[in-house]
């Protein structure tokens, strides 16, 4: 039985890289994948999907105003859907990505990040974690050797930046993977004076 499958985890845990192994692993097989990827992410060209270990392919760009269950028609028939970045998708798409689960017996496969260098939900992440039949968690590392679960956005002196827009696409000069207890120390040690006592676990 197809089911919704979100796959997640901190920046730098190979997400695209599986995504796109994937890929490779169902083509293998002799079934035809439907690559995707929000418009929003165009760090590597607007319709590529790219790892860090320099995998990469052509994806079909998904615009937040479109809809996917009429794009995937115009696109045929497929045996699997793999969307990369799918934290950029918008609530109403992941509903679409459902309904084509439900509708037309096709296993769709979500890869991305879960919050946002606040912590805070992605909203096409959050309606991922309320909708998807399987949710795995693709691990990896702080500094210190713990479980990396925080995007830390950081600045041009390697500062932890807590305020901002959620999305500023950037790979490792704009983010750094950390845990949860790394993340709040070194924004605790960037505090004034007297603020340390509040921040500090």
């Amino acid at each position: 039985m197809s089911k919704l499958y979100f796959k997640y985890g901190a920046m730098g845990s190979s997400k695209s890289a599986q995504a796109l192994i994937t890929q490779f692993n169902y083509e293998e097989r002799d079934m035809s994948v439907w690559l995707i990827k929000p418009s929003v992410d165009d760090r590597d060209g607007a319709d590529v999907v790219r790892s860090r270990i320099g995998l990469s392919r052509r994806a079909q760009v998904i615009t937040p105003d479109q809809d996917i269950i009429a794009a995937y028609h115009a696109a045929g028939r497929h045996d699997v859907i793999i969307a990369d970045e799918a934290q950029f998708l918008t609530p109403a798409q992941i509903d679409q990505l459902r309904a084509l689960v439900d509708d037309e017996n096709l296993p769709v496969l979500c890869f991305g990040l879960r919050t946002d260098f606040r912590t805070r939900f992605f909203p096409g992440a959050q309606r991922l974690m309320e909708l998807a039949d399987s949710i795995t968690e693709i691990k990896t590392v702080c500094t210190c050797g713990r479980k990396a679960t925080v995007n830390a956005r950081i600045d041009a002196h390697g500062r932890v930046i807590t305020e901002g827009a959620q999305v500023l696409l950037g790979g490792n000069d704009s983010y750094t993977a950390m845990c949860h207890r790394c993340w709040k120390r070194r924004i605790a040690a960037q505090a004034p004076d007297g603020e340390k006592e509040e921040t500090e676990p």
